[in-house]
């Protein structure tokens, strides 16, 4: 028998200490007995029922337990679905704030608290045995000389990556490292991120996740990750040592590579719903913990959830235990696992209150966030989306965050594949999107910008694809985004055509190049730099396995080095990242040799007609940036001047001859990028020169004089 003593309300979790581990757990008002499971190696377990509470909280210490204990709740009280009561106590439940789960789900009747037969009846098979379970971990680590990299982030080039897919398939990563933080951490994994000079890696959902059996049933996968079970636990089967806590200390000792890289850890987190369901899912933890506090439930019908992320479920961060959880959770990231920021997944339901209330931006949430001394210091994305009522708040979310600019994805695929009157809101975009982000004071860094990102087409494949192919997915290709403004350059998917393959590679540069000379933080796709394609499929979540993962061996490693090129670019000049927007003052008369920081041109080297810019027409402009025009640098080390860099656009499908401008501009040019030819040797240019860009291309001009 184990002996136990009243224990603590606080830290919640399993906290261990030199006598043994402290349980805490906090379960609704309406839980009539609280039963703590120590599940042996051999799966039997011992019930130790609390009997101290301090509110809502159950805790006890429990002398003897330690690092690698299994531990699960039972949870006696009423199942009234209608009254959204639904405790279960033959069901084991997973602790919210479990630092590591073992183990996966045998998927049956076993997790289901309702009868399969009869669904308004309770089940009460048992579920040990045939569930995941919480493990009791040290979290000792030595993080030695550990630094966050800190980059600013008008510096940031991120790099959305998936900890399976990105290594799964790598040569040069042990076998048994492949597919997780190790081998993400891998030297030959760190080399490719440092030569491509991105600076922070995003990974795809790591809080530990479920496959859901409507998945399983199809011979799929949940492989994007987007079905959270537990906000403190590393995924374990990204682990290559095993899942007893060392999930916990192999995430530690990739972030502390990574760092020594140079490279930021950001995670994509997924407070707004967890992997339970719909009234029709399983009973795995928070349902039968606390199901009316943990979700938004249908006003009146309390049987239902209100489902504001398509998934069947969402999580209720009006309610302050929920706040505390989710808030419990990021400090714990940061100052525990020492990641550097996060990506909100859908978080405009983040914002939602109870009822059916639109999107609140002064929610409690978001009140919290910003007076934390903690989390307002590291980077804090916003997906600025959900499927709900006025769910899509681009550029409204609050000052201290950035956000997916879903209008810059959509307005640069369109340019490129040239739909006409495009222009103006191009070069909105392309300039930091002040009209979303200015006018609350957020400068150029709010406007995440992206062509690709893990959901839709792959680079390669938005310039090789029409239309999605999803048939692999088991859903008659109805699945997935149809409008995905993608075009083939001639032909539907592989091709032999010699013209089409060139067009495609020109078309993948133009979109990298515009990426990196944009303001705001440039982010890319895993893969992307290297030609990776999902033949077609914009939907892999489901795809675990060599139709989502990077094959290595077949990639594009010219498109690679022009990657690089680009990303050096942007590195090495920082007119191309801006802290401030553009003021877009014109051309002063009085002073004429005074140029402004920004002048959109014609290619005859006219200033641009104000009233010219949604023309129906028009897809070839040209931009003088003024590298000696920018806002003071945030660093003693940092460059308060630059060349100066004039951009030529051309989005029209025949060659378009440009004429350099004169006095006041710089009087001799030289080239750096042309997204025909992918080549940067070097060749020179005076004012008055005629520069012809071909069809669909790029050529930027770097001043010869600073």
């Amino acid at each position: 028998m184990f002996e136990t003593a009243a224990g603590e309300p606080y830290p919640l979790g399993a906290t261990p200490d030199e006598d043994g581990t402290n349980f805490a757990v906090s379960v609704g008002q309406d839980a009539e007995k609280v039963v703590l499971c120590l599940i042996d190696d051999q799966g039997e377990e011992t019930c130790l029922e609390l009997t101290e509470h301090s509110g809502n909280t159950w805790h006890v210490h429990v002398a003897g337990v330690g690092h690698g204990q299994m531990y699960g709740y039972r949870v006696h009280g009423p199942w009234d679905p209608a009254a959204g009561l639904r405790f279960n106590a033959a069901k084991i439940l997973i602790d919210p704030y479990a630092k590591a789960i073992t183990g996966d789900f045998n998927w049956g009747q076993h997790q289901f608290s309702y009868d399969f037969e009869n669904n308004d009846e309770i089940d009460t098979t048992d579920s040990l045995g045939h569930t995941m379970l919480g493990i009791v971990i040290d979290d000792s680590f030595d993080w030695g000389e550990d630094e966050r990299p800190g980059i600013p982030f008008n510096e940031t080039v991120i790099y959305e990556t998936h900890v399976k897919g990105m290594t799964q398939l790598h040569p040069d990563v042990p076998e048994e490292q492949r597919g997780t933080y190790a081998g993400l951490a891998h030297p030959k994994v760190i080399e490719h991120l440092t030569r491509l000079g991105v600076t922070a890696v995003e990974l795809m959902p790591v809080h530990q996740f479920t496959n859901d059996s409507y998945l399983q049933d199809k011979g799929l996968s949940n492989y994007w990750g987007y079905n959270t079970l537990g906000y403190f636990a590393p995924q374990n089967t990204y682990s290559s040592g095993g899942d007893h806590g060392q999930q916990v200390a192999e995430f530690k000792q990739m972030v502390k590579d990574l760092h020594a890289a140079g490279l930021e850890v950001i995670l994509d987190v997924v407070y707004n719903h967890t992997s339970e369901g719909n009234h029709m899912g399983p009973t795995l933890s928070f349902r039968g913990l606390d199901n009316k506090s943990y979700y938004h439930l249908v006003e009146g019908d309390e049987r239902h959830y209100m489902d504001y992320t398509g998934t069947g479920n969402s999580l209720n961060l009006s309610n302050p235990m929920v706040l505390q959880m989710v808030m419990d959770s990021l400090r714990y990231w940061v100052e525990e696992m020492h990641v550097d920021g996060f990506r909100f997944d859908l978080a405009t339901t983040l914002t939602r209150t109870e009822g059916e209330q639109g999107p609140d931006m002064m929610s409690g949430f978001f009140q919290v966030v910003r007076q934390d001394p903690v989390l307002r210091q590291v980077k804090l994305i916003a997906e600025p989306w959900d499927v709900g009522w006025a769910g899509y708040q681009v550029g409204n979310f609050p000052g201290l965050w950035s956000e997916w600019n879903g209008k810059y994805r959509d307005s640069v695929r369109d340019f490129w594949r040239g739909e006409p009157g495009t222009l103006a809101e191009f070069a909105t975009r392309i300039t930091g999107s002040a009209d979303l982000y200015e006018d609350d004071n957020r400068t150029p860094r709010a406007s995440v910008n992206f062509v690709t990102a893990h959901d839709g087409f792959t680079l390669r494949d938005l310039v090789s694809y029409n239309e999605k192919h999803n048939e692999a997915n088991g859903e008659d290709n109805n699945d997935g985004e149809s409008h995905n403004r993608s075009w083939n350059c001639g032909e539907e998917g592989p091709t032999e055509d010699p013209a089409v393959n060139r067009l495609r590679s020109q078309q993948q540069r133009n979109f990298l190049t515009t990426l990196m000379m944009s303001q705001g933080v440039p982010m890319i796709c895993h893969g992307d730099e290297l030609g990776r394609t999902q033949r077609g499929n914009n939907n892999v979540y489901c795809q675990d396995n060599e139709l989502s993962w990077v094959h290595w061996d077949e990639a594009d490693e010219d498109l690679i080095d022009f990657t690089s090129s680009v990303i050096r670019m942007r590195r090495d000049h920082p007119v191309f990242r801006r802290r401030q927007f553009f003021d877009g003052r014109p051309m002063s008369r009085e002073n004429p040799d005074e140029l402004p920081d920004i002048v959109w041109l014609e290619p005859d080297a006219t200033p641009k007609d104000e009233t010219d810019w949604e023309s129906y027409h028009a897809r070839s402009i040209a931009a003088f940036l003024n590298g000696h025009r920018l806002p003071p640098s945030t660093r003693p080390d940092g460059q308060d001047t630059d060349h100066d860099f004039y951009v030529l656009f051309n989005a029209y499908w025949e060659p378009v001859e440009y004429t350099l401008p004169g006095e006041p501009f710089p009087g001799s040019w030289e080239l750096v990028v042309d997204t025909a030819q992918a080549s940067t040797d070097v060749a020179t240019f005076s004012a008055g020169d005629k520069v012809t860009v071909p069809n669909r291309g790029i050529v930027i001009l770097q001043s010869a004089d600073r």
